[in-house]
Parts: C-alpha cells; structure tokens; sequence
C-alpha cells in the first residue's frame, strides 16, 4: 500500500519508519509512506502557507493554492482514498481502518493545521476523519495513528492472523481475557477452562467473556451489538468447494489425517493442502460474507507455507464467534477416486468436530468418486464441496 501524507511537519512521521512491527512493515516493502509538504509548492519567497479569514476571527487559515499543489503533485494509483484529518469529521472505527486496509492500495491523508483550512480544501477529500470529540493543534498526530492502524491489518505486517481475527472492536465487542505462563502468579490463577485442552468450551468462554467485558465496560458498544444481532436473519448458509492437485512426494491430508494412496501421490498447495478443512473453512467464511481462506491465509505468505489447516479452522470459527455467531452444522462431500476413504470419515469427523468446539454429529462427511470423469475421475487431484449453516450466538446448538 503507498500512503502519501500531506503536512506541514513531514518530520513527525520519520519515526513510524523505524519502529515495532510497523517500521518492519515499511522496510519489508508491505507499504510505503511518502510526505509533501505544501511550503514546497508556495508561490512566494516567503513560503507562505497561511493567511487571515475573511470575516475576521482569531487564528490563521490554511491556504488552498499551496495545499492543491501538494496534492495535484501526487501520483494517482487506480484505488485511491482521501482521507481528511479534521475534529468535524467522523469518529475513527476498526471497520474503516480494514476497509481501507482491503479496498484501497493508496492512501493520501491532508492534515490541517493552525486555526482551520480554507473550506475549498474539503472538496479534494472523499471522506473526513476525526479521532474524537477534541482538538489537536494539527493532524499529523491523527494521521499516525490512522497509518499505524492501516498498515497492522495488511498482509505479512502481524505474525499472527489470529491476532486480527479475534481482536477488540473488530465486531463491536471487546476482546477476551488473555493469560501466559506461570499458571498462578500471586495468587491470581489462569482459569482452569484455558488449561483443560477442550476447545469447545474455550471458545463459548471467550465469547462469554467478550459480551460479559463489553457489556460492562462498553455499554454503548454492546447496545449497538445487541441490536446488530436482533437484526439479523437467524440463520447463514454458506458454501465453500475446493481442489488440490496430486502430486507425488506430498503427504496426503484429509480431515486432519495423514493418509497413504496406493500412487503415492500427496496433495500439492500452500499449506497442508487438506481440501477438506479448506473447503469446510470457506463455507465459514461465506457464511458471513468474509471472503474466502485466501484472503485470510494469502498463498504467498510464508508464514502459512506447510501450515496445519486444523488450526487454520480453528482460527476461522474463532472469527465466526467474535461476530457473534455460533456453527449449527456443517456438511462435506469429498470426491476421489482413491484411496477409499469410507474406513476413516469417523476419524476425520472427531478430528473436525473437536478443533470446531461441536459434536461429531454436528460434523457430516461424504465420499464418493467421479466414475473417471473430470480431473477427480482421472486422478489429476481430489475435490470437496462444503455447506455451513450459521445461527447468532446463544440461539441453540454449538
């Protein structure tokens, strides 16, 4: 992403280059920060920006001619936002900083400063943003804490994906206590439910935890929940099919198992490449409108090279509970020819159901062949066809 800043103190931003994850961010090439200052494009000798308001009143007023210049001297990429940083414009939201995480690959901020800008500068700005109900003496601040916002969400800046899909405000409620080791420090112990190995019940614990957290400390967040989930239809389906290529000197994955085919031919992707969770996984995703796995666990990241997809699952319900919904049932058809894979779908649906937090019989699994049609029938790889279906959190099963 290129985020271009426009400011009259381009050297308050020097040190987001340099420091934490961010900075990495910059170095690695993830994003890349640029600064114009409109004093460079002022007409007169004196490098004047500012001047007196017409009508009178104390302070000074931004210039447009100089700020214009700055901005036309810009490139233009194709997905383009401007940003406006100004305590009139509307209150900074997680939801903003990911949608202009995913929809945009550019981002100019126009920070003002002194006693106002010229109303015309509103005209270059698609939207206005505003940290909160005060004032600062310009918006170089505002606009930090927008880029470092942004630029966490975009792809290879955070080691871990989990971190973004679970984290506060993502979905309006607060984020779940964490704990790390010793399990008692004194006197305070981590909660035994952390520690028992069930992931069922972590996860209605940390969704339990989310609404009992925000509920208290933010009433008016869980307000806004309460009616997000009264609105909503009671149940989502989603649909989710995937095909992995077979291979030779790849371990075959199916279900979170590792199986032998009688070629000794493996499944070839990214990952683990299990067809099976990936497909299950995006009929998730679906399921809310959330994309698909690719777009959370992108192929050319190192960090999911060889990744067990079990506990990219995991990960992918942990999201579907933070938004407030809880899985009813899901439902598989995975097509192959060999190797017969009858012998192993009750293993496959404990495996499944325990890193989903269900029963088994919540889990369904079907095999079945392509009688040598297509690539499935030919052997060139094994497919799966999934459907999830979603319910808001609380409402019955899960």
């Amino acid at each position: 992403m290129r985020l271009d800043v426009v400011s009259l103190a381009p050297e308050s931003f020097a040190p987001l280059t340099s420091l934490g994850v961010i900075g990495r961010a910059f170095n690695a090439g993830i994003a890349e920060l640029h600064t114009h200052n409109p004093r460079d494009h002022a007409s007169d000798r004196y490098r004047k920006v500012d001047d007196q308001p017409y009508g009178g009143g104390a302070g000074m007023v931004l210039k447009p001619e100089p700020l214009f210049a700055a901005f036309e001297s810009i490139p233009v990429l194709e997905r383009r936002r401007v940003l406006l940083l100004s305590p009139q414009g509307q209150p900074l939201r997680q939801a903003d900083l990911q949608r202009w995480a995913t929809d945009h690959d550019q981002l100019v901020l126009l920070c003002g400063h002194y006693e106002g800008f010229d109303e015309r500068i509103r005209t270059l700005a698609d939207e206005e943003v505003s940290l909160g109900d005060f004032v600062l003496t310009g918006g170089e601040l505002a606009a930090m804490v927008l880029i470092n916002g942004v630029v966490r969400l975009l792809p290879g800046t955070v080691g871990s994906a989990e971190s973004l899909l679970e984290e506060s405000h993502s979905a309006l409620l607060l984020e779940h206590p964490h704990y790390t080791r010793p399990a008692e420090f004194r006197g305070l112990a981590v909660p035994q439910v952390l520690r028992s190995g069930d992931h069922g019940a972590i996860a209605r614990w940390r969704a339990e935890q989310q609404q009992e957290r925000t509920k208290r400390r933010r009433p008016d967040l869980y307000r806004r929940w309460q009616e997000q989930q009264q609105g909503r239809s009671q149940m989502r389906i989603g649909n989710g099919y995937d095909i992995h290529r077979l291979v030779p000197g790849r371990p075959l994955i199916l279900g979170g198992l590792t199986l032998e085919h009688p070629a000794g031919l493996g499944l070839d992707g990214h990952s683990d490449a299990d067809v099976l969770v990936h497909a299950l996984m995006d009929a998730l995703l679906g399921a809310l409108s959330l994309g698909d796995i690719g777009q959370h666990f992108p192929p050319d990241d190192e960090r999911w090279r060889g990744a067990d997809s079990l506990v990219l699952l995991e990960q992918v319900v942990a999201l579907v509970r933070e938004r407030g919904w809880q899985v009813v049932n899901v439902d598989t058809v995975v097509i192959a020819e060999r190797p017969k894979l009858r012998p192993h779908i009750a293993a496959m649906r404990v495996a499944i159901a325990q890193r989903m937090g269900l029963d088994p019989d919540q889990v369904g699994i079907k095999a079945t062949t392509n009688e040598t049609l297509g690539p499935t029938g030919r052997e060139e790889g094994i497919a799966c066809h999934a459907v999830a279906l979603l319910e808001p959190w609380g409402g019955g099963n899960g």
